[in-house]
């Protein structure tokens, strides 16, 4: 069941060209106050470009990984939103690093979530270039289990943001670490599928396998 979903998603994936699929209903944007907590202070690009890096094909779609000295730092699938657009061209004239051990290590957990044989991930993690706003959100959302999600308003409240919704929704939108910290298991309001940086058709992909319901 996993691989035919996988499968129906590389082939809507191929008749469209790879194009970036819509996603209508993402939260809004964040008023000053709240963008002052919620967004970088420097280029995801110009810090992902100057870290170990590597590229692993999955079902779906080439993903960018890079590790710091303290763990992974960054995982992002090719074209998706904010992420590191000057790494994913620095590759063509900068060595790759396979072998580094965080990255060895990612890529075989990946391996192994995406043939169904795990749920969750065992990496040491490197979240620093966030704001702390961010680092708070990206830490609730590794509380969300597999098979589970939740609401942009039950993970404002958790992190005690109750009344920063779209704030909360900004900072699940720049995760740096796709799949490894879960923002995919985080749906709207009544259980909608909106707001995923990957594109819907992963997010729907991505709790298939998880056997996740929406």
């Amino acid at each position: 069941m996993r691989q035919v979903i996988l499968t129906n998603l590389l082939m809507r994936r191929r008749q469209t060209g790879g194009a970036a699929v819509s996603r209508p209903g993402l939260p809004t944007e964040p008023s000053m106050a709240e963008a002052s907590t919620a967004g970088h202070g420097t280029s995801v690009s110009l810090w992902a470009a100057h870290l170990p890096r590597h590229i692993l094909v999955t079902p779906l779609g080439r993903v960018l990984l890079a590790a710091s000295d303290l763990g992974l730092a960054g995982l992002w699938f090719e074209g998706q939103r904010h992420g590191p657009l000057a790494a994913w061209r620095g590759l063509g004239h900068q060595p790759t690093h396979p072998r580094h051990p965080v990255l060895q290590a990612a890529e075989a957990q990946l391996q192994d979530y995406f043939a169904g044989r795990r749920g969750d991930f065992d990496l040491p993690l490197d979240l620093s270039h966030g704001t702390p706003f961010q680092r708070q959100v990206w830490q609730a959302l590794r509380s969300i289990p597999p098979g589970h999600t939740a609401s942009y308003a039950e993970l404002a409240s958790r992190v005690g943001a109750s009344q920063a919704a779209r704030a909360v929704g900004a900072a699940v939108g720049r995760n740096p670490v796709s799949i490894v910290v879960p923002c995919h298991r985080v749906l709207g309001a009544g259980g909608a599928l909106t707001g995923y940086a990957g594109g819907l058709d992963r997010k729907r992909a991505l709790l298939a396998l998880e056997g996740a319901t929406t």
